[in-house]
């Protein structure tokens, strides 16, 4: 498995998913996953999605404009970055985003269907 196509699988689907329905992401996070968000931290996969579930805005569209990603660890993890652009509900502007996402094992996004 390529680790750009797994990289820009993964992507597509997380935003898609954020974007439609964030309790959907429940699923790509575990009890130890970690989120930091504007320098606080959040552990554990209900947690971060209620986090999310939280913004201040209920609609939006991630527009992304670079996925890149290189090998992590001897266990096959991934380091994946990604920038684009957050299209907000009634907003004439969007706004610049970046997120990092870190897998420590790839066969942990096997569920892609690629």
């Amino acid at each position: 498995m390529d680790p750009d196509q797994v990289a820009k699988a993964f992507v597509e689907h997380y935003y898609s998913t954020f974007d439609a329905n964030r309790a959907g992401l429940a699923n790509l996070y575990q009890d130890g996953s970690m989120l930091t968000f504007e320098g606080q931290k959040t552990q554990g996969s209900q947690n971060i999605v209620a986090k999310l579930i939280a913004l201040p805005f209920q609609q939006c569209k991630h527009l992304i404009t670079t996925v890149d990603c290189q090998p992590s660890g001897p266990a096959g993890g991934m380091l994946v970055f990604v920038s684009g652009n957050l299209q907000l509900a009634g907003e004439q502007h969007a706004l610049k985003f970046s997120q990092v996402f870190l897998f420590n094992v790839f066969l942990r996004c096997a569920w892609i269907d690629l």
